[in-house]
């Protein structure tokens, strides 16, 4: 019963449910009904519900019939309408079929150029967006394509600006294009690149330099010697003793003897012999020669780069190994002036690259690091001068280096560089040169000595007198009133050695010039040479030509004489060095001239040699003859030995008339 009580209120459950759903469907837009029909098959009633939906259509079927019954003439008339509307409606669809086809045709062409125009107007609007995004992108493009031309024509630094310019200022505002994410990570390897060229042109700049530093320190040598040409004109100041002056007279005294025997008169190869250079001449200057942008280049790109100090680090390793390569002075340097000049050329090229540098690199080098390279180079320079100038006898190229040194020292004393070491060393090789000097003189006096006739000098005519008086200085009151042709007391070498103990002593003088040293210095070193020359050299050869055994008593009289009138020229020696020195004999410190006792002691020499030679000559006469000394009665004319022994003193004793008074006081 129960259980038949269930199935009931189910049913009106089911019922009612079914009732529900059917009023939803009757009042529900067709549209929305899928939700009300999916709750009917979820359920498990459909079958009833079809029942249930077939008898509600039933009942409205039966409704529209009643009221279709009820309506039926409303029906018909409307019907009639429908049908009169039907016909016109038919006509009003023919016009206005009529009207769309002549509108379609006539539209076609407006339909083409509106979707012309549609185009058009996208076309347009891609365009101007695309003219947008190029007015973006056109500068930085621009801005790479000068990055990159900059690079190709070598202009390190401003390539550098561009593209600091390029990171910071144009690739933010495109950084969300594929190229410039590219060209930002392209942006470290373009400043390596950029390092790594100024770097090569740096290494260019320094192989340049060391292979013309030559070319350079000629130049700044010519300079030099320009400049010091422009004070001595400015100045109007001689040089110490106007040597000039006293070597013309010299050179026009001794003529024809002096030219062909003189070691001094054969031409200096030095290169200041100013007479030769073209003052006017002008001479490019370091900076003209040598284009120093690749270092201030290279100098402010890493400076920019944040490496500054590994360049500086860098230039001045590089440039010590250079200086030290410089400064090896070659094995040969001692042959020829120009392993000096090609020396002391590179040197002075050095550092007048490296004062360049140091005045216009803003801190590339300091002052410190120059004085330290300076300090070295002096050092090694001056070991190699005095090493290489020990191996040097010829005097004229000891002189030519001594004024290439002195023009060395003021080319770099020009440019700051303390030279009071160099000359020092100077007054070292001048001691080397005055060696040099006394060998060389030696020959040349060896020379006058072994050509000389022995002879006093026959003059033929005024012109010949006069060239003689103009060489040697000799004055005779008694030999002027003579008639031509006359002869001089004297031989040839008494003119020809004077001219040369002058020629020697302007020599000495040559080597002091530019020396900055004072008149009492000068006068002290030439009147100690000329003393060695005379007590030495000049005395060494006379010596030898006395003790020489083919010396006939003619020559060693001869000797004499000469040596008298040599010993009285001394004076005129001393008035020729003090007017070449501005020096008075009688200041304190003056040395004074030995030639007086050098030529009294090859004349007293000569007197020993005369007594032996004459000694021995009488010996021989004596050993040669045949006496009867037991004869008993004295003969009545002298033996033919005996004549022949007085004959030869008549004609020797001839001879020594013509001798001055000796300080002996034996020959009259």
């Amino acid at each position: 019963m129960e259980r038949g009580k269930m199935a009931e209120l189910e049913s009106l459950e089911t019922a009612a449910e079914h009732e529900r759903i059917l009023r939803e469907i009757e009042s529900t837009d067709t549209a929305c009904i899928g939700p009300t029909l999916r709750s009917v098959y979820d359920g498990e009633e459909h079958g009833r519900f079809m029942e249930k939906l077939e008898a509600r259509i039933r009942n409205h079927d039966r409704e529209i019939e009643k009221m279709c019954n009820f309506h039926y003439q409303g029906f018909v008339d409307s019907i009639t309408e429908l049908l009169k509307v039907r016909g016109e409606a038919q006509k009003l669809k023919h016009q206005v079929t009529d009207t769309n086809r002549k509108l379609q045709s006539e539209g076609k062409e407006l339909v083409v150029a509106m979707e012309e125009l549609k185009q058009c107007r996208l076309q347009q609007r891609n365009i101007s967006a695309t003219v947008d995004k190029l007015t973006l992108c056109l500068p930085v493009l621009e801005m790479y394509s000068k990055l990159r031309e900059q690079m190709t024509s070598k202009r390190h630094y401003p390539a550098l600006k561009t593209l600091e310019h390029l990171e910071h200022t144009y690739l933010p505002q495109v950084s969300h294009y594929r190229f410039c994410k590219i060209m930002v990570d392209n942006i470290p390897k373009l400043r390596e690149e950029i390092k790594d060229v100024s770097m090569s042109d740096l290494k260019d700049f320094l192989e340049s330099i060391r292979k013309h530093s030559d070319k350079i320190g000629e130049t700044a040598m010519k300079q030099a010697q320009q400049q010091r040409n422009l004070d001595n004109i400015v100045s109007q100041h001689p040089r110490i003793g106007g040597g000039k002056k006293y070597k013309k007279d010299v050179c026009a005294s001794s003529d024809l003897e002096v030219k062909n025997t003189s070691p001094m008169s054969e031409q200096d190869s030095g290169i200041l012999d100013v007479e030769d250079e073209d003052d006017d001449e002008e001479v490019p200057g370091a900076q003209d020669l040598v284009d120093f942008s690749p270092v201030y280049r290279c100098l402010h790109i890493y400076s920019v780069l944040g490496a500054r100090e590994t360049f500086e680090n860098y230039y001045r390793k590089q440039r010590r190994k250079q200086a030290r390569l410089v400064l090896q002075p070659p094995s040969n340097m001692h042959e020829t002036l120009d392993g000096y000049r090609k020396y002391f050329n590179q040197i002075v090229g050095f550092f007048v690259v490296e004062d360049h540098i140091l005045h216009t690199s803003q801190g590339l080098v300091n002052r410190a690091y120059i004085d330290e390279l300076w300090e070295m180079a002096l050092s090694k320079t001056i070991a190699a001068l005095r090493t290489h100038s020990s191996y040097c006898s010829d005097p004229n190229l000891v002189l030519d280096l001594k004024n290439l040194i002195v023009l060395f020292a003021d080319t770099l004393q020009g440019y700051g560089f303390p030279v009071n070491q160099l000359f020092d060393m100077l007054l070292e090789i001048r001691d080397q040169y005055s060696d040099t000097l006394l060998k060389k003189w030696s020959g040349v006096f060896r020379n006058i000595l072994d050509s000389d006739n022995y002879s006093p000098i026959p003059v033929a005519n005024e012109e010949l007198y006069k060239k003689i008086i103009g060489q040697f200085p000799f004055q005779d009151p008694e030999l002027e009133k003579q008639p031509f042709p006359k002869k001089f007391p004297f031989s040839e070498f008494v003119p020809k050695v004077y001219n040369q103990i002058k020629e020697f002593i302007y020599a000495c003088l040559k080597f002091s010039e530019d020396l900055h040293l004072s008149s009492t210095e000068v006068d002290d070193m030439i009147r100690k040479s000329t003393n060695l020359l005379l007590t030495r050299m000049l005395s060494n050869c006379l010596q030898t030509v006395i003790k020489r055994r083919n010396t006939g008593l003619t020559e060693l009289v001869q000797i004499i004489i000469n040596t008298t009138h040599l010993e009285k020229s001394c004076k005129f020696l001393e008035e020729f060095i003090t007017n070449i020195t501005n020096v008075l004999p009688e200041t304190v410190h003056t040395t004074k001239l030995y030639g007086t006792t050098t030529f009294k002691d090859a004349r007293h020499a000569a007197e020993e040699e005369i007594y032996t030679n004459l000694n021995q000559k009488i010996d021989q006469f004596l050993q040669l003859a045949d006496y009867d000394w037991m004869a008993a009665e004295p003969g009545s004319k002298a033996s033919d030995y005996l004549v022949d022994l007085i004959a030869f003193l008549r004609s020797t004793f001839a001879v020594f008339t013509h001798l001055p008074v000796s300080d002996s006081g034996l020959f009259l």
